[in-house]
């Protein structure tokens, strides 16, 4: 508990170092005291890191309803804050080279035009004009040379930011694309050669992507004719009698051997049993530690690790114990870091999700720490795993670096 409490008393203290930060270089460094643009500057950085604590609790303390007052500009605050810092920091290493910029180029024109007045000296005839200091010259309250370039420093930091953070939100609302993946299976017969698997994971219905964004989901996946849908966890963030709704269209989906659904880590945070309850209703097939005799291969599912402190955790002996080894093994697992239980178990296509490809670059470097895999096939011995980058977003419903997808994993037969 005590280090629970220095962790985010730690969490809360480098966030308002951040902002504190951020205002001296946007605002402060800027500005006049007693501006207009100050003031305002002052409460905004006081009102956004308030909305962003509020929307990261909003679930366990607002119903949905409210809690979409503080996601939408709380969640974008927290994306913006992440590209405002580094393009400040960023920034730091120019503003030493613009401040050294040679006198006269760098000046505002009216100000090198007066120094030049001023070395040439008064016509014969004339008597010497009074002068001014650079500084004075030019219209009232024309920028010195430090206050400037923070004002361009500011400006490009901003600018780049907003444009980022814009870009990335576009991609989530848009919609995940189709992302076309071949894996060779060795136990896979011949006239499997072919089959087709519509993966999706990390849809995240919330306060900000609701029954809309399901709806592209699954008129996406339906457009790709799969064999068979695999749902792959974290489809929800939130309660059954909130979200139902927006998750009602996935009983539009449609495949040859139907879709299924294991959970994720966030089902638990709301309660797993409801919605397994749900989807089940929706016709979607969940397999809690359960496995499904296909005509050419074992699909099987287990729940995520997190139902492991609820007593519903992965058990690999239910889903995989009994099998025919002989036949080739599909398996549904949220989370990557599970495929060393795979490998023991004899799997030959582990599909997963949750690391949403880092989701807000730099954060694939955080996530390659966490994860034997962040997005893509690779093979650990006789196992491939496949990790989806989901097709929606958690927190900030923003990407960068790391577009959603829906992925069609075609099964080829060596035999073929």
């Amino acid at each position: 508990m005590v280090i629970a409490v220095m962790g985010v008393a730690a969490a809360l203290g480098l966030l308002g170092v951040a902002h504190w930060y951020v205002w001296r270089r946007l605002v402060r460094d800027v500005s006049r005291p007693g501006s207009r643009y100050r003031r305002a500057g002052s409460v905004l950085a006081v009102l956004l890191p308030v909305l962003s604590l509020l929307a990261l609790v909003g679930g366990r303390a607002f119903p949905l309803a409210v809690e979409r007052w503080f996601a939408w500009p709380g969640y974008l605050w927290m994306a913006v804050l992440l590209y405002l810092l580094l393009a400040l920091l960023a920034g730091e290493l120019l503003r030493p080279l613009l401040l050294r910029l040679p006198r006269r180029e760098g000046r505002p024109a009216a100000v090198r035009e007066a120094e030049a007045a001023a070395e040439v000296g008064p016509a014969e005839g004339e008597a010497p004009a009074e002068t001014e200091t650079p500084r004075q010259v030019g219209t009232p309250g024309e920028p010195s040379r430090r206050l400037f370039v923070s004002r361009v420093v500011a400006g490009a930091a901003a600018g780049v930011a907003v444009g980022v953070v814009g870009n990335g939100t576009y991609g989530v609302l848009r919609g995940p694309q189709v992302k076309q993946v071949t894996v060779p299976l060795a136990k896979l017969p011949r006239p499997a050669h072919g089959y087709r698997i519509a993966v999706v994971s990390d849809i995240h219905l919330g306060p900000i992507l609701g029954r809309a964004h399901t709806r592209r989901i699954v008129d996406t996946i339906n457009a790709t004719q799969p064999d068979l849908i695999a749902v792959v966890g974290d489809l929800v963030d939130g309660t059954v009698p909130e979200l139902g709704p927006a998750a009602r269209p996935l009983a539009d989906l449609r495949a040859k051997d139907g879709a299924y659904f294991v959970t994720g880590n966030h089902e638990y945070f709301s309660g797993a049993a409801p919605w397994i309850d749900f989807v089940r209703e929706l016709g979607v097939h969940p397999l809690e530690n359960a496995r499904a005799e296909l005509p050419w291969f074992d699909l099987a599912g287990v729940n995520d690790i997190a139902g492991t402190s609820q007593g519903q955790g992965p058990d690999y002996v239910r889903a995989l114990g009994d099998r025919d080894r002989n036949r080739a093994a599909v398996l549904m697992a949220h989370q990557p870091v599970t495929i060393h239980d795979s490998v023991r178990h004899g799997v030959d296509l582990q599909l997963s999700g949750h690391t949403h490809g880092g989701q807000l670059w730099p954060g694939n470097y955080l996530a390659e720490l966490a994860n034997p895999t962040v997005a893509g096939l690779e093979r650990y011995g006789d196992t491939q795993l496949y990790v989806t980058r989901g097709a929606g977003a958690w927190g900030p419903p923003v990407r960068v670096g790391a577009p959603s997808d829906i992925t069609v994993v075609t099964l080829a037969s060596l035999q073929a």
